[in-house]
This record gives C-alpha cells, sequence and structure tokens, in this order.
C-alpha cells in the first residue's frame, strides 16, 4: 500500500481476541498474528506512536465462566489472564518483524510484562515503541474495550481504533438480520441510548468525556488499519 500521512499522532488499536483465531475456533494462530504485526509495522513505518488493547476471548471469557457456574470474579481474572498470553503471542510476532514492543501488564508478573506505569507506558510510546497493554485495568467488572478507554485516555491518544469482525456499527447484527443498515457517525449519546453493544456503556462514557472519537471498523480487510489512521473514511464513526 502507498505510504500517505497519518491523520494521528497517537492512537490505541483495540483487537478482540478473536482476531488471534485466523480459522481456528480456539486459541491463537501464528500467521494471524504474523499477519496483523505486519500491518502494525506499516503504520509504525509512518511514524505513528501506537498502543493497544488485546481481548481475550479466544482463549477465556469471564462472562461466559459466570453463565457455567464459575465465579464472576474469578471469571474475569482468568480472562485478564488470557489477555496477557494474546499480548505475548503478538509481541512475539511483532518483534520478528522487528517492531521494538513492550508488554505493560496491570496484574504484576514480572517475568513476563512490565508492571503498568503510565508515565513509563507513554515514555516507551515517545521512543517509538508499540505498547501492549494486558490483564485489562487489572480489576474484574471491567471488559476490555473499558480498559481501551481508559489506557487511551491515560497515554493521551488523539484516537480509539476499534477493530472488529464487521465494516462498522449497524442498527441490529448484520449477520442475523438482511435489513440492518450501518451508520456513517454517530454521537456518543445515541450510542449509549440505542444500547448498540458494540463496546459497552462505560468505554463510551470514558471517551465521551473526554472527547476520545471511536472509529468501528473492519480489521480482515487488509490495510484497513494503516486506511484509518490515515483519515479514510471506512467504518463507523462515534464522536460528539
Amino acid at each position: 500500500m502507498s505510504q500517505t500521512s497519518p491523520k494521528f499522532k497517537r492512537v490505541m488499536l483495540k483487537l478482540s481476541g478473536e482476531a488471534l483465531l485466523g480459522k481456528r475456533d480456539h486459541g491463537i494462530s501464528p500467521e494471524t498474528c504474523a499477519s496483523i504485526a505486519q500491518e502494525i509495522k506499516e503504520v509504525k513505518n509512518l511514524g505513528v506512536e501506537l498502543a493497544i488493547v488485546i481481548g481475550g476471548g479466544n482463549i477465556f471469557r469471564g462472562l461466559a465462566g459466570e453463565k457455567h457456574g464459575l465465579d464472576r470474579t474469578t471469571g474475569d481474572y482468568m480472562g485478564m489472564l488470557a489477555t496477557v498470553i494474546n499480548a505475548l503471542a503478538l509481541q512475539d510476532s511483532l518483534e520478528k518483524a522487528n517492531v521494538p514492543t513492550r508488554v505493560l501488564s496491570a496484574i504484576e508478573m514480572r517475568a513476563v510484562a512490565e508492571p503498568f506505569i503510565r508515565r513509563r507506558a507513554v515514555r516507551h510510546l515517545e521512543k517509538g515503541r508499540v505498547v501492549i497493554f494486558a490483564a485489562g485495568t487489572g480489576n474484574p467488572f471491567f471488559s476490555t474495550d473499558t480498559t481501551a478507554a481508559l489506557r487511551a485516555n491515560e497515554a493521551g491518544c488523539e484516537v480509539l481504533l476499534k477493530a472488529t469482525k464487521v465494516d462498522g456499527i449497524y442498527t441490529a447484527d448484520p449477520k442475523k438480520d438482511p435489513k440492518a443498515t450501518r451508520y456513517d457517525k454517530l454521537t456518543y449519546m445515541d450510542a449509549l441510548k440505542g444500547r448498540l453493544n458494540v463496546m459497552d456503556s462505560t468505554a463510551f462514557s470514558l471517551c465521551m468525556d473526554n472527547k476520545i472519537p471511536i472509529i468501528v471498523f473492519d480489521l480482515f480487510k487488509p490495510g484497513n488499519i494503516q486506511r484509518v489512521i490515515c483519515g479514510a473514511r471506512i467504518g463507523t464513526v462515534v464522536s460528539e
């Protein structure tokens, strides 16, 4: 893809754990990790400072555990540990692509990741390293979407990019409802009132309070991360 100038200098990219599945139904696809790492490398070559939050749904999801009788708090901590596994897998792929990367964990585990310290995270970004925030907020009952909104605010990111399996926010699930239509733009309040479950209300509220726009787009179209960062009109923009 031809290089163009980025619209944003510092960006938060939210990836779902499912993004790492590839064609598997569980776990991590090394080929998919490598592909995502290559796209991130192209973005880094434009001089963009990139922070990443990744979910853990490909390994374990706390809410799913609760449905099977697991204590919700225990399930959420298990989900946080799943995000650390994903963060390490993505870090490995990025460093194989010669992209310097640091994993910062909200739950201390110094053998595999640095503890989350806001100033340290910002310094890594300033030095051109990709920063992957792992283990959620370190607290149960908060989603990785909320983590992405929180860390985006803490790190001074200009935008939150939510990479998903669909090409934006729809009036209904497009896989279930053929009449579902895609929004090009939404206000934070519309997203909250409509209970559009692409992100949870806490994440929307955090971004609304701090005026961080959210762009929801399709991760699986090659080159889309760079297109979004360079200002292409794809996906759905949620802003004031």
